[in-house]
Formats: C-alpha cells, structure tokens, sequence
C-alpha cells in the first residue's frame, strides 16, 4: 500500500468542512489527528464518532477531523443527526485518501488514523485493513502521546 507513513511529512491539503475550510498547513504547531472513515451514517462510523462525541477528545490536546468522500451536505446531516463534535471534512474526489494511501476502489475511503506533529511529521499511523472496529478515545489518547513523545526524542 502506497501512501504516507510514519516519519514523513505529511501532505497538505485544504478540504470544506462542517467547521469551515481546514487546511493543514496552517495548523503547524499543533498536533493533528486524521481520521479517515467509510461513510456517514454507517454503523461502524456512526458508533465511531458517536463514541468521541461521549468520551470527549477535548483532553487529546490535538486538533482532530474526520474525512471521508460524502459531500458536505451528507457532512452537515450526519453531524446534526448525532449532535457529533468532530468536524468533518468533504474529499468528495478521494484526494486527500488517495494522497494517504487509503482511497480503495469501489470501498471508497479505508478506517484509518495519522498522527502528525507539530512539524507535520507522520508519527503515527493506523490503518484498518476490514474497517469493523475503529481507535475508541483511549487509544487515539495513547497514540497522541507516543507521537509526541516520539517527536520530541
């Protein structure tokens, strides 16, 4: 599988999302958590993101968005319907999931997770091969610390 791994820098790219516009270039400095997901309103992601929403991330001290190829409507739906806290991005063309290496054909977008730096370095990564279970909040927590841990090693 092609893609970004852990220790590159990580692709910028700038997508619609249910919070505005997210570039991720402009949030070096800070640590950035990409969740790639399926599709809105499927079980696994609904329970996915609904999970988040009850653990809270607001502890993770990290940014975190979701992606995935719905458009910014489905987005927008999906967020209102769960009362979801993550924003959500729009890779209606799979751009940024093909850039990560995560695009597969007729699946759409593969569950994955990338930790990236504040120097947007990958140090994390993630990727589920069948998609039926995700990273609860314990995990993404502890994936967050080994990166910065690692970052600053």
């Amino acid at each position: 599988m092609s893609g970004i791994d852990i220790g590159d820098q990580a692709s910028d790219f700038t997508l619609e999302g249910t919070d505005g516009p997210f570039t991720l270039s402009e949030h070096r400095g800070e640590i950035v958590v990409l969740l790639f997901y399926p599709g809105d309103e499927t079980p696994v992601c609904t329970k996915q993101f609904c999970s988040y929403r009850d653990t809270g991330l607001e502890d993770l001290g990290a940014t975190v968005v979701g992606i995935s190829a719905q458009d910014l409507k489905s987005h927008k739906r999906f967020t209102e319907h769960h009362g979801l806290t993550v924003p959500l991005l729009a890779d209606e063309n799979k751009k940024v999931a093909k850039k990560y290496g995560v695009a597969v054909p007729m699946v759409g977008t593969r569950r994955a997770v990338f930790v990236i730096d504040d120097e947007g370095i990958v140090r994390f990564k993630h990727v589920h091969m069948l998609g039926l279970d995700y990273m609860d909040a314990d995990e993404l927590r502890s994936a967050v610390e080994k990166a910065t841990v690692r970052a600053k090693s």
